[in-house]
């Protein structure tokens, strides 16, 4: 059974790993997708729906991981719409 608390926190480790995109477009994305699927579901009460919901989270934070880890080693340009860390 799952409780509310480790779905809270798998929400936050998604997010987490999803703002380690390099990728402005790859980050923003699943920063977006994150957030829809958790409204769409968040009025789950079954709870074989509730576990099964965890669970497909849990294999899309594995997934972000392995994606999060490639992305680091191929880095592109920044993008027009993406803040410059200047110097100071």
């Amino acid at each position: 059974m799952v409780n509310s608390k480790q779905i809270l926190q798998l929400y936050k480790q998604l997010l987490e790993k999803a703002y380690k995109f390099d990728n402005y477009n790859f980050r923003e994305y699943s920063k977006r997708k994150i957030v829809e699927t958790f409204k769409a579901n968040k009025s789950l009460t079954n709870e074989n729906e509730i576990n099964q919901f965890y669970n497909e989270g849990i294999n899309q934070l594995a997934l972000l991981h392995r994606q999060t880890t490639i992305s680091q080693l191929y880095t592109f340009d920044k993008l027009v719409v993406e803040p410059l860390k200047r110097h100071q």
